[in-house]
């Protein structure tokens, strides 16, 4: 997530050196999405073909290429080519990731463990909101900012590769008991390993359509503030590049704090009692009112500490949208959840390539970002009521 936020820090330092216009940043920034979204389906099926370990090794090589080329790039639809390259090397991250959450940890742990996998998200854009923002001032210059940050992508894949394995039976690290609490409480569904049925006849369609829908939606929230919060804290706020990372740090770190605030309180509401269903879409349902009322308000509030503050909350209770990836595990079979989830991420990815052309659009057409976040309250209506029709009533 470093390299997503770092073009977003970067954009208003890039438009001023190419002369980009607000519905030009928008289309660089969409870019990702485009091979991002195409990629989630083909990155789930070979996570579950060749093991998560392999293919997030391979993304992350390939994507500190693409981060590197982004230094290089001398034109905007340069920049919006490597974004594309970008876009589809990273497409397998969380399809592989769903898999892990769904073979490495047992059914009461697995709240903690999609919001843990997704904090890496906010928490990325909050090291990258500062990092990079410091490192430009430092070097003045984006380009050997994102040639560094690439390096740095290659040799954390290598790490990966080091560490992961794809079942805890591979570790060597893992000891029987260990083992036993891994495979407590296997649902019959769980334990599958091969379900050849389509998909709509192991999900319904109502919840198949409420998970894609809500994901987009949620998505469409989270990455307009991603990919465009820089802008409105420069443009809106009228802060500096510094000021801006320091910021987005601060927002994206009450985002990250968030969504494992929210996998604990999951995983403690459904050893309660209260189930895994109706924890997760309780707190899914909070998020997204709390989300819509930040949003809402946002344009009233003059004051740019109130601002930074009332975003950080905002981005607090939506980063509980993590819990999403609790669904792909609880809906499908143990053999299906990377395909799953990579669908779930694909309607995500849907979101996050029409949310920075859309506010770019609608900058150029108002000149200000108060119907953006009128947009994304809307967004925000949306997310609840999808959440809202995803049956889990058999999940307990």
């Amino acid at each position: 997530m470093i390299d997503r936020a770092s073009i977003s820090i970067a954009m208003p330092t890039i438009a001023k050196d190419l002369g980009l216009s607000d519905t030009m940043q928008g289309l660089i920034l969409s870019g990702f999405f485009w091979t991002y979204a195409c990629m989630q389906i083909p990155g789930g099926f070979l996570a579950d073909k060749f093991g998560a370990r392999v293919i997030l090794t391979l993304s992350a090589v390939l994507w500190g290429i693409a981060e590197a080329l982004l230094g290089l790039c001398p034109t905007g639809f340069a920049l919006l080519a490597a974004n594309l390259l970008l876009g589809a090397s990273e497409a397998p991250v969380f399809p592989s990731g769903a898999r892990l959450n769904a073979i490495w940890l047992n059914k009461n742990e697995r709240a903690r463990g999609a919001t843990l996998m997704d904090a890496g998200g906010p928490f990325g854009a909050a090291i990258g909101g500062i990092l990079v923002a410091e490192m430009i001032l430092y070097f003045s210059s984006w380009r050997i900012t994102f040639i560094i940050c690439g390096v740095a992508a290659v040799i954390l894949g290598l790490i990966a590769y080091w560490i992961i394995r794809d079942k805890p039976e591979d570790s060597p690290k893992v000891n029987d008991g260990e083992l036993e609490i891994i495979n407590l409480d296997r649902t019959e569904n769980e334990v599958v390993e091969e379900n050849k049925e389509p998909l709509l006849k192991i999900i319904p369609l109502r919840s198949f359509t409420g998970m894609l829908l809500g994901r987009c939606s949620w998505a469409m929230c989270f990455f307009g503030l991603l990919t465009w919060g820089p802008g409105y804290l420069t443009r809106a706020l009228n802060l500096d590049l510094k000021s801006v990372g320091f910021a987005t740090m601060i927002i994206f770190c009450a985002g990250g704090c968030g969504s494992l605030c929210g996998g604990w309180l999951a995983d403690k509401l459904s050893s309660k009692g209260l189930g895994r269903g109706r924890s997760c879409k309780l707190l899914l349902t909070i998020s997204g009112v709390c989300t819509l009322f930040a949003f809402a308000v946002l344009p009233s509030i003059p004051d740019v500490k109130t601002s930074i503050i009332l975003l950080s909350c905002a981005a607090f209770v939506l980063m509980w949208g993590s819990m999403y990836w609790t669904f792909p595990p609880l809906l499908a079979p143990r053999s299906r959840v990377a395909t799953v989830g990579g669908m779930m991420n694909m309607a995500g990815s849907v979101g996050g390539i029409c949310i920075p052309l859309i506010v770019g659009l609608i900058l150029d057409l108002t000149g200000s970002f108060d119907p953006v976040l009128y947009f994304f309250a809307g967004c925000a209506v949306i997310f609840i009521i999808m959440t809202n029709i995803i049956d889990l009533r058999h999940v307990r």
